[in-house]
């Protein structure tokens, strides 16, 4: 068994460790990704609100990238904002999530992106539970559960 997934699979975190970079083309992922995994995960679409895989899912597992595999939110840091969204207090490591300021839509806001691939996820906001105050707001279509992982 790989070391990481040992690791991830008997701790509450993924192993601490910067990950290693994947880039495709753009043609590449769209051979990937569906035309609406696309517009979500790599032009920084929004899936509607209410309508994703997981804005109500209660299931304990891992929340990787849905582009790369990537772990990225752990089932005990989901709790429900009423926004719509699968929102978390913090993503499993600080090397799962980057983030940077997003001035679209005539707003200015903090954008998650995956580590590893770059995947828009979504945004993260500074009005979340405790511990960390923040509220990571992504896509459904950004994220795969492994329920296997825990």
């Amino acid at each position: 068994m790989f070391h990481w997934l040992r690791s991830l699979l008997t701790r509450k975190k993924a192993p601490a460790t910067m990950p290693e970079k994947i880039e495709k083309t753009e043609a590449q992922w769209r051979e990937q990704l569906t035309p609406v995994e696309y517009n979500v995960t790599r032009a920084g679409g929004t899936e509607p609100a209410f309508t994703g895989a997981y804005w109500q899912t209660k299931s304990k597992g891992v929340y990787n990238c849905h582009c790369c595999g990537l772990p990225l939110y752990h089932w005990k840091a989901k709790f429900d904002s009423g926004t719509g969204w699968p929102s978390f207090y913090e993503p499993v490591n600080e090397y799962a999530v980057e983030t940077r300021t997003d001035t679209g839509h005539g707003m200015t806001r903090t954008e998650a992106l995956c580590a590893r691939c770059g995947a828009h996820l979504g945004h993260v906001f500074p009005d979340g539970p405790k511990p960390t105050g923040e509220r990571h707001c992504i896509n459904s279509m950004s994220l795969r559960l492994d329920e296997k992982a825990r």
